[in-house]
């Protein structure tokens, strides 16, 4: 499998990371720890995770269960070294990490959730420790359509400085090793990028936001930061929770499915985006392939990619995604992606 330098770190990623939301909920401990194996077994060497899953639901009940399952396969294996891995703090507003509410992330919240992860995943350190949402907002999972920032605090820089100083001792602690950002903005990378700049702080590396044929956001101003920056993208739901595979086409919810815990797959299911999803499926049927391959090759395909997140409920849905790493998409292939887009530019 191809690899992929994130950002201007010393990071190799596979172009495909193994995503694990589900392990805890839909999968269990067993099933998770043969996802990893398949993982290994196909090239890839990045495995995703935070503190907060699973969410397939989110509760109280299971949240940190995935770290713990991964940190289970590193202590019964000893592999801890074959894998490039990230996790993540949560935003404030979490009602099940640090209930009530998770407040803001802070030095005081990022030491109490570093150390708790470092247990649960039973290392001495995480490649990549990300910021999972902002303290200010985000206007990822639907929130575009009432987003609003002219309630943000106008100087933001000092909050960045104390978090990137915070980053920094974890750093010379050897309990990191790289920074990164997920659901944010392009104002928000490009201020992180600036303080870290100017006080000599950990870069950030790569930004985790959802990319997909249906929701294309980053294609605009944070490509140009990703180009111009070195920062590359960590997509995540590059299927669109399973919309793009064409499982559930007329309306259909497989028994198991995302679809079967949240009908709305986080308002991801509209009319336009079944109407989209029909036609990114018959375009992929003209060229003989499958919907699944031709979503998750364009994502790798595209010039900012630090690594595509890919996240089953099987081995098998896994082996099966994995494939689209062999694949190519031709000219027309990408011309009729381009004309679908066009018809349907924000389905979601």
């Amino acid at each position: 499998m191809k690899k992929r330098t994130l950002g201007r770190s010393d990071l190799v990623v596979s172009e495909f990371c193994l995503g694990s939301m589900t392990w805890g909920s839909q999968n269990t401990m067993e099933e998770g720890h043969a996802q990893i194996d398949c993982a290994l077994d196909h090239g890839m060497n990045f495995i995703d995770t935070a503190e907060l899953y699973p969410t397939t639901p989110q509760s109280p009940g299971t949240v940190g269960q995935t770290e713990l399952i991964i940190g289970e396969w590193f202590a019964r294996t000893g592999r801890r070294s074959e894998v490039i891995l990230a996790s993540k703090i949560v935003g404030p507003g979490n009602s099940t990490v640090r209930p009530p509410k998770t407040g803001p992330i802070s030095p005081e919240t990022l030491r109490v959730a570093l150390e708790a992860s470092l247990r649960k995943l039973k290392t001495d350190y995480i490649d990549l420790y990300q910021l999972h949402w902002p303290n200010r907002g985000s206007y990822h999972f639907r929130q575009n359509w009432s987003f609003d920032p002219s309630g943000q605090p106008k100087d933001q820089r000092g909050e960045f400085r104390e978090i990137l100083e915070t980053i920094a001792g974890f750093v010379a602690e050897g309990k990191i090793r790289h920074f990164g950002l997920s659901n944010e903005s392009c104002w928000g990378a490009a201020v992180w990028l600036e303080v870290a700049e100017a006080h000599g702080l950990p870069r950030v590396v790569s930004i985790q936001n959802e990319y997909n044929l249906l929701c294309r956001h980053f294609d605009l101003d944070l490509a140009e930061l990703s180009h111009q920056e070195d920062v590359g993208l960590l997509a995540y739901s590059p299927l669109a929770a399973g919309l793009l595979t064409g499982k559930y086409a007329g309306g259909a919810v497989p028994e198991g499915s995302r679809a079967s815990i949240n009908p709305t797959l986080h308002h991801r299911r509209t009319e336009q985006a079944e109407a989209a999803t029909e036609a990114y499926a018959a375009l992929a049927r003209a060229h003989g392939l499958e919907p699944a391959h031709l979503a998750l090759a364009f994502c790798a395909s595209r010039p900012f990619m630090g690594s595509v997140i890919l996240g089953a409920t099987s081995v098998e849905q896994l082996a099966t995604d994995i494939a689209a790493a062999e694949i190519t998409l031709t000219d027309d292939v990408r011309s009729g992606i381009e004309e679908i887009r066009r018809t349907y530019p924000m389905p979601m």
